[in-house]
């Protein structure tokens, strides 16, 4: 077990070092003050007396609560007695003789009165609020309404939310969390298990909400008159180098390609593009194998999949990963198969490839729409965009125009001129200039829109993308993006959001079990590579942090403890040294005064532009910090001929080396009946009576052991050393 000082031990228990000290002398450990060592007999104590105290607690609350039914069935009895005296004699409550119970008077309902007061001071306050409601309605299989508990909770709620939201008093929980061995505040804040236990505890039904706030922006029903149709959005998603981003740039005559590092999509862009017959929204997404979570975040927000396969090649790995990725967000897929331009371009291989996948194409009986097109000469690019609206038109995708908008992140980056800038991708209602509104963990107000073609306008509606200015942080991509009523709702909504996230960072409130000390002295065990992340946009640096944490082994983690958008600033200097953290920058570089500051502190600082560079680094670093493989190697094989005895030097092995050599010091091993008796080192070698460093095969020599002197005849000497071999990792760890 890992030793911890008493303060720490206290820490976790959420006492006073004081008062730990009184209960480890109280059980007879003489310790003398805070930084004493904490043994494993000591904190078994210490459970063992938590214990105690946990059952003795329960058994006081069961005490009182049987004392106070007894009390509650006399009054009653008293009461049944009164009334039954009342009617025989006939005396009327005002003439009861004295000594007798009078009558009860009308109890007033607290819960009532409190209601009561906090509506009229939130009208006073002008925030009053309908009053939400945790019932939530369940149909049998015979058609009849059960009424159940629900609440809708965001992790690290404080005790006092929690009881308001249950409708009992704050001393009730915090009764409830004492008697799971859990001391806690009315102010303190729970995590997402111990709010489950507590709400159980009382016969609530905890619904995890993903965000705080979420239940603000739940769906109304719409009126079928106020729905509108709407522009699809569409996915373009395939292995990398099959032509995702060249099709695009010959639908929108453009060219992305020139303006990416190496030639690979690293970002994700949403363009919204007029053809004949309506508008279609694209989102580019990457195709290398890094970026999956940004490929599944385009599926989360698209309406149709247009799968890219190039014909000249085959399906990939990455071309299976966006057809699941499809399937997961439940969208139709159109498969639109390139490079038929091309002499080796065999489409029918393609669609077979796809059959075996569970992509049917139309052409052989099933339902997936294939089209076979050329991005560099633009055939069959005409009839994809046709398919494209059809499908649409068969979905009817419909939206309500007129209310406020609601959308999600598609990207964020930090521009130096304009500040955090965010691209957004409108969902429902329009977005004008003026809104307030909240996104992830920031809130602002909408100062300039910018559509896909640079061009500065005034509004968004429905499955347009726009680049919103007027943001107070840079949020994460796949943040919802949500219009408040007024700038004061989307503030408080943002810091509360922000307050919440300290709490998730620092997580005051923990239960200590024997699994988790457990997973901590493991944890003990293995060596951490740290890093600090910082890219030029938020997509490319949340993916970039995922891969590098799959390359973590048992015996090295990789730890990212900072990512952020923006260049590498001294704060990320003074983190690196706090944390002895190597820094990323993917796009970015260090300002001079962080420059500056980590020459002087010694932090390494790597710039990339290309991610294949920064895996196979970081790749290399682990393998550096990997344990190296102990390889054991026999040097020389001896036999034991005779045994000599001398004076202050002990037993002497008189040994005929059989194999290899034998030098001195070097490590040995006894064996007698193939079975190790000794394993050290050798003391001394001499041929004759002079001292030597090496003998060789067939020559005789004296052999000493290292503080050993049972030797035998017709023993064996092993003679071996040990080498250290770097371990690399495997190439699936990727």
């Amino acid at each position: 077990m890992e030793k911890k000082r008493v303060y720490e031990v206290a820490r976790e228990f959420h006492l006073s070092s004081e008062a730990l000290l009184e209960v480890l002398r109280g059980r007879g450990y003489s310790v003398k003050g805070h930084m004493s060592v904490v043994t494993e007999e000591m904190r078994k104590a210490i459970d063992s007396k938590f214990e105690e105290e946990k059952e003795a607690q329960k058994k006081e609350l069961a005490r009182k609560k049987k004392k106070m039914e007894a009390r509650r069935r006399a009054e009653r009895v008293t009461v049944k007695k009164e009334r039954k005296w009342r009617k025989k004699t006939g005396v009327k409550p005002s003439e009861k003789p004295k000594g007798r119970v009078k009558k009860d008077r009308p109890q007033v309902d607290q819960k009532a009165v409190e209601a009561s007061v906090k509506k009229t001071l939130a009208r006073m306050e002008g925030r009053e609020k309908p009053k939400k409601k945790y019932q939530k309605r369940k149909i049998k299989p015979d058609g009849a309404i059960e009424e159940t508990n629900v609440i809708q909770v965001s992790e690290f709620i404080s005790v006092a939310e929690l009881a308001e939201m249950m409708e009992v008093s704050p001393t009730e929980v915090i009764s409830k969390c004492m008697e799971m061995g859990l001391l806690v505040t009315i102010n303190q804040r729970l995590d997402m298990d111990t709010i489950t236990m507590v709400a159980d505890e009382f016969h609530f039904e905890v619904e995890a909400m993903a965000e705080y706030g979420a239940d603000v922006f739940d769906e109304e029903e719409e009126e079928e008159e106020a729905l509108e149709l709407r522009a699809p959005v569409v996915t373009i998603m395939g292995h990398v180098d099959h032509g995702k981003t060249k099709l695009l740039d010959y639908i929108r005559q453009s060219n992305v390609v020139a303006t990416e590092a190496g030639g690979i999509t690293q970002h994700i862009g949403a363009y919204d593009v007029e053809v004949v017959g309506g508008k279609i929204t694209f989102l580019d997404t990457p195709g290398h194998e890094a970026f999956t979570a940004m490929r599944a975040r385009g599926t989360q927000v698209t309406d149709v999949v247009v799968l890219v396969v190039a014909a000249d090649e085959a399906v990939m790995p990455q071309t299976i990963e966006a057809i699941d990725h499809a399937r997961a967000a439940n969208v139709p897929i159109v498969v639109a198969v390139n490079k038929i331009d091309k002499p080796n371009a065999n489409a029918e291989t393609i669609r077979k490839q796809l059959a075996q996948q569970g992509l049917l194409v139309e052409e052989w009986g099933g339902k997936t729409i294939a089209v076979d097109v050329s991005a560099k000469t633009g055939e069959g690019v005409p009839k994809l965009l046709e398919m494209l609206l059809l499908v649409a038109q068969m979905m009817e995708f419909k939206t309500n125009p007129n209310k406020n908008a609601k959308g999600v992140i598609v990207e964020a980056e930090l521009d130096k001129g304009k500040g955090p800038v965010a691209t957004v991708l409108v969902q429902e209602g329009t977005l004008n200039i003026g809104d307030p509104f909240v996104t992830g963990l920031y809130s602002g107000r909408v100062r300039t829109l910018v559509n896909a073609r640079g061009q500065t306008v005034t509004k968004a509606g429905p499955s347009t993308p726009v680049q919103v200015i007027g943001i107070a942080g840079v949020p994460m991509a796949g943040d919802t993006f949500v219009v408040m009523d007024s700038e004061r709702d989307a503030r408080e909504l943002s810091l509360k959001r922000q307050q919440l996230k300290r709490e998730h960072i620092y997580r005051p409130v923990k239960r200590i079990t024997l699994d988790d000390i457990s997973q901590q002295i493991q944890t003990g065990k293995a060596k951490d590579l740290c890093l600090i992340l910082k890219g030029d946009v938020d997509g490319s640096v949340e993916a970039l942090s995922d891969t590098l944490m799959k390359l973590s082994t048992d015996q090295v983690k990789v730890r990212v403890i900072h990512q952020g958008v923006g260049a590498i600033s001294p704060s990320d200097i003074l983190l690196a040294v706090a944390s002895e953290a190597i820094i990323i920058g993917f796009h970015v570089q260090p300002d001079p005064r962080a420059r500056l500051l980590a020459q002087q502190e010694h932090i390494d600082i790597r710039v990339y532009n290309i991610i294949y560079e920064v895996v196979n680094d970081v790749k290399a670093a682990i393998e550096g910090l990997l344990e190296p493989e102990m390889k054991e190697t026999i040097v020389g094989t001896l036999e034991v001929r005779d045994i000599f005895r001398a004076s202050g030097i002990g037993t002497v092995a008189g040994c005929f080396v059989k194999s290899g050599a034998v030098r001195r010091n070097m490590n040995v091993r006894l064996l007698r009946d193939s079975v190790t008796i000794y394993d050290g080192k050798i003391a001394s070698l001499r041929r004759f009576k002079e001292d030597v460093r090496e003998v060789q095969t067939g020559f005789e020599c004296g052999v000493g052991l290292e503080r050993f002197s049972d030797i035998k005849s017709d023993d064996i000497l092993e003679v071996y050393e040990v080498v250290e071999t770097p371990r690399e990792l495997k190439s699936n760890s990727t």
